[in-house]
């Protein structure tokens, strides 16, 4: 994410395994590793992008902010 000894260095990506474990990880027990990875998967692309909001993005999911994004910047070219 960052440079070397920077606080900033892997925030993001220890905040979302962070929420990765304690949602769902250690509430979901697989009989095998390839099916965990292929729950988590699902799990981050069917709830955590779509419908899980976001304080950052204004309590929005991911996908729903940039729509919005997208469309703002298309009214503001057309302008």
């Amino acid at each position: 994410m960052g440079r070397a000894d920077s606080c900033f260095d892997n925030a993001a990506s220890e905040a979302f395994i962070s929420v990765l474990k304690v949602e769902y990880v250690h509430r979901h027990i697989s009989a095998t590793r390839t099916g965990a990875r292929i729950r988590v998967a699902t799990w981050i692309t069917d709830f955590y992008n779509t419908r899980r909001l976001h304080s950052v993005c204004g309590f929005m999911s991911p996908i729903d902010y940039e729509h919005d994004q997208r469309a703002s910047l298309t009214e503001e070219l057309a302008a």
